[in-house]
């Protein structure tokens, strides 16, 4: 079967590239090859108001499942603060209905064994010819040293409402294990609510039952009392603490361009991906040369620049990992979020200016000083003092 463009791959960067696509060149005939029985997984994924243009906030909103308006809340044991930076959730779900609903081709229990710039073949050994794009997840790779955000989700219903207005992003009053700890909580409804346990650790292992332990407990400690878990979630993702952007996109010469965590484009410190999807997709949807080679390009070029517009995130990274003994790591968190509420949406938003830097670099370091020297300074991959 031909197509003009074939996303090996369902997730949220394929979905969403070939949804825009789909609005803007709708002349063009795009297909999915996705080796689950629906199109984004089992997962959820969130992004600050501020992460993303008022004309990409437009059109991701038939993705967005719960917008919290009135802003945010964080929770540190000698710091607790409300943002009014308003907060999105798309889920999983709600992308599969969006997709099976799109004029995109559609190809479920679909996985694809094999894949080059102009062609895929499935496990069924049938193929699909057409420039393809590579969306199928994040790839470990020599030139880029990470360590590792992993959590479990739980959604739950709750026996009465649990009173929650806001969201709250990061809640660091929790026993400190395994590196920077905190829950995460999601209100859906007024008595529904999405509790993830998150860690910023060393290590990508954990324990299920460990953490639905804890989910436990710190809904028992909030005075919410769980009647049903309606699904669970799980995720490890990548936390970049250097690399060599250049010698990483080298390793993918002769192969399809990549898209989404695979095209290294997700916030280095927290992991999200849907700003760095929704801005990939509007910047292939603008092209009108789709040739393999050409998308190669584009996709290097977008993904070297925003590469480069994150290497502040790294540092910080580095001082969390590096410099912070893993117990203590939260006081990096705790003193950033002392700052302007500005400041903390351009952070995010990858727009960190000059001034921004030195306000966060000023003053004592919530860490010993000669780690935090040592810190500066990436490790192999060297390629990133020049990032």
């Amino acid at each position: 079967m031909r197509y003009d463009l074939i996303f090996a791959g369902g997730g949220l960067a394929s979905s969403l590239t070939a949804y825009r696509l789909a609005q803007l060149r709708p002349e063009l005939k795009l297909a999915i090859a996705e080796k689950g029985e629906a199109a984004g997984g089992n997962h959820t994924w969130c992004f600050h108001g501020t992460d993303v243009t008022p004309g990409q906030l437009s059109w991701l909103d038939p993705f967005i499942t719960t917008r919290w308006m009135e802003g945010q809340d964080v929770r540190f044991p000698q710091r607790a603060r409300t943002l009014s930076t308003p907060y999105f959730s798309a889920t999983s779900d709600r992308l599969a209905e969006v997709m099976a609903a799109s004029p995109v081709t559609l190809l479920t229990d679909a996985e694809a064994v094999a894949i080059s710039p102009g062609k895929v073949t499935l496990a069924d050994q049938s193929t699909l010819e057409g420039t393809v794009l590579d969306g199928r997840g994040a790839q470990a790779s020599e030139h880029i040293n990470v360590a590792f955000q992993k959590f479990l989700g739980l959604e739950v219903r709750f026996k009465e409402p649990h009173g929650l207005t806001r969201p709250i992003i990061m809640d660091a009053t929790v026993p400190q294990t395994d590196g920077y700890r905190f829950v995460y909580v999601l209100p859906f409804s007024e008595d529904t609510a999405l509790l993830e346990d998150t860690y910023y650790a060393d290590g990508a292992q954990f324990s299920r039952e460990e953490l639905r332990d804890g989910l436990s407990r710190y809904a028992a400690k909030q005075g919410w009392e769980i009647a049903e878990v309606i699904r669970e979630e799980e995720g490890v993702l990548p936390i970049v603490l250097e690399g060599d952007i250049d010698a990483y996109y080298e390793s993918f010469r002769g192969e399809p361009a990549p898209v989404g965590l695979r095209a290294a484009l997700f916030h280095p410190v927290t992991g999200y991906s849907l700003p760095e999807a929704a801005g990939l997709a509007d910047k292939i949807a603008q092209q009108t040369d789709f040739s393999p080679e050409n998308l190669a390009r584009v996709v290097e070029a977008h993904a070297k620049e925003r590469w480069h517009a994150h290497r502040f995130s790294r540092l910080l990274n580095r001082m969390l990992f590096r410099a912070a003994d893993p117990a203590l790591r939260y006081v990096v968190l705790q003193r950033f979020y002392g700052l302007p509420q500005g400041l903390i949406e351009r952070f995010y938003a990858g727009q960190t200016t000059l001034g921004d830097k030195a306000r966060i670099l000023a003053g004592k370091p919530p860490v010993p000083i000669s780690r935090a020297i040592r810190a500066l300074a990436p490790a192999s991959p060297r390629k990133d003092v020049r990032a």
